[in-house]
């Protein structure tokens, strides 16, 4: 395209030289503008690193920064600090916020001779540890390490513009100078240059890529980069994380059993008010409408409920370990499913009910799940859950490719097997555990609304309206998308091939060759623009990629 202009203007071609260098320059605009800039993807995780521990020494208690910890050390945790580094506990009591790491939406119960993990958020009693690990080799910074050194195997993807650059350029030049020592006029030469300059070639990725991120806009769906809409187009198979992402990721009250339920939720929440537990901020969310009474005497029974006094009566709030240690018979016994927690309601040692509090699953998931299948795309679920539990998601879905049990390095080396195979993938997570993954995978798509900041800084793609029925749409427009790029590409080297013959029999001049790929680019940008309004049809479902059928028909084999 230099060349192109520096000939115009030898010859005294001005307007073509400068219509040329219009074009370009507003190429290379529209195609900076889909750049994303550096991201800081562990800068959050960094921020999470304990900095101090409470290190016992002779029985004297002392401030010591983090990285003098060694194993074998004594270290005291209290409510609502960050565990220093990896270790077992050695006495007390507590529940452990792990959602760092494993990405389970509620908290953990742990008693002595329990392992606890770097990161983690103590919340409730104070306890004291063992140290297993220096603070260097904890599980938080293993994390960290797996973040920042995930990439895809994969070579990157070239522009399809790109691919043409060097034909492009042999072509122009082999025929100009043909055409100068056959017909000895310049101005055939200058115009083959001019018309093979190829403008509508350079606008036709990123003017689609723009009008396709301007459409997913539209969806609450923030698309960091445009490579990204290119990988997604070709993904074969797409990775689920459970909490946060095919459930809400916070627990609901999915059953109140109880001969008079309104009188026992009424004493219940007024109890659970006074807890800061994630079970009892659910009670108190769903059913606190109606206030709540004056409660005295409150108090937590670490990893089992609470009690207190209303009116006069003791109520008693929690599971099987506190009724025991109460004496209060059992009612209502039936065993709860597997991912259910039950919590008993007594009134003057007399259970009058109880609730049942699960992470449900989302409304759309089911739906979601059958248009991708529609779409060819194989979906997996990837989970630190147990089998039972994940097993009862899934079929809830018609998921049946199931990975259980799943600690973070367990995602990535899944995604980076199906790379090696040769497969495209792409992850879909909410939390910090599920950073790494969406790193590795040629694609990460992050829940942006109750998504931790490092899932979204580290993923490619963020769902800010936590929709995920929007993926087969987010699908659909990627494929869209690469299918108007080839199509634009194919239709500006016809045009230029076609203007370049023209040229060559001296049919054209440098003005009117101009003009010509003018209008290749005008209509490049017009059939560009018609991705801003794109939705996903039911012809987008009969679309096959060859990788994506054959990883399919091996898989159904």
């Amino acid at each position: 395209m230099n060349i192109a202009i520096i000939a115009s203007i030898i010859i005294g071609e001005i307007f073509a030289a400068g219509e040329i260098a219009t074009i370009m320059t507003i190429g290379g605009f529209l195609e900076e503008y889909t750049v994303s800039k550096a991201q800081g993807r562990i800068k959050k995780l960094v921020k999470m690193t304990p900095q101090v521990a409470t290190r016992i020494r002779n029985r004297i208690e002392e401030k010591i920064d983090v990285k003098e910890v060694e194993i074998g050390d004594i270290l005291k945790v209290l409510p609502g600090e960050s565990i220093p580094t990896d270790g077992i506990i050695i006495s007390g009591e507590t529940s452990i916020d792990q959602s760092t790491l494993t990405g389970e939406s509620l908290p953990v119960d742990k008693k002595a001779n329990d392992e606890v993990y770097s990161g983690c958020i103590n919340l409730y009693g104070s306890f004291t540890m063992k140290t297993t690990k220096v603070s260097e080799d904890s599980s938080l910074q293993k994390l960290i390490k797996l973040v920042e050194s995930s990439s895809p195997e994969n070579s990157k993807i070239v522009r399809q513009a790109d691919k043409w650059a060097t034909m492009i350029v042999v072509i122009a030049f082999s025929a100009a100078i043909l055409t100068y020592l056959s017909t000895f006029e310049i101005i055939r030469s200058v115009t083959i240059l001019v018309v093979f300059c190829p403008c509508a070639l350079v606008l036709a990725t990123p003017t689609a890529i723009m009008a396709s991120i301007g459409n997913l806009t539209k969806y609450g769906i923030l698309v960091k980069d445009g490579q990204s809409i290119e990988e997604l187009s070709c993904v074969d198979e797409l990775i689920f994380d459970k909490t946060g992402t095919l459930t809400h990721g916070t627990p609901e009250v999915i059953d109140i059993i109880s001969d008079n339920p309104n009188e026992m939720m009424y004493l219940l929440t007024s109890l659970e008010s006074k807890s800061e537990h994630p079970l009892a901020r659910a009670i108190v969310k769903q059913y606190n409408s109606s206030g709540s009474a004056e409660v005295n005497d409150f108090k937590m029974h670490i990893g089992m409920g609470v009690t207190g006094t209303i009116n006069n009566s003791k109520i008693t709030a929690g599971n099987r370990k506190l009724l025991s240690s109460e004496n209060i018979p059992l009612k209502y016994d039936k065993e709860p499913e597997n991912s259910e927690i039950e919590i008993f309601v007594a009134k003057d040692r007399e259970i009058i009910g109880k609730v049942l509090l699960a992470d449900t699953l989302r409304e759309t998931s089911k739906q979601t799940i059958k248009k991708l299948k529609r779409l060819k795309v194989r979906t997996t679920l990837l989970t630190g859950d147990n089998e039972t539990t994940a097993k009862e998601i899934a079929n809830q879905v018609k998921l049946r490719n199931v990975k259980v049990n799943c600690l973070p390095e367990d995602k990535t080396e899944y995604i980076k097997q199906e790379q090696l195979k040769g497969n495209k993938v792409a992850m879909i997570g909410d939390g910090v555990n599920d950073a790494p993954s969406l790193k590795k995978a040629n694609v990460g798509i992050a829940m942006g609304k109750i998504g931790s900041d490092v899932s979204i800084e580290t993923a490619n793609i963020a769902l800010i309206n936590d929709n995920i029925d929007d993926i087969p749409h987010l699908i659909g427009i990627a494929r869209k998308t690469m299918k108007t790029i080839n199509l634009s590409i194919g239709f500006a080297l016809t045009l230029n091939i076609i203007a370049m013959a023209l040229a060559i029999l001296g049919w054209l001049n440098p003005i009117e060759g101009a003009l010509i790929h003018n209008i290749g680019s005008v209509i490049v940008i017009i059939y560009s623009s018609t991705l801003t309004n794109y939705e996903l049809s039911y012809k987008d479902y009969k679309v096959k990629k060859l990788g994506a059928t054959k990883h399919l028909n091996k898989s159904n084999t």
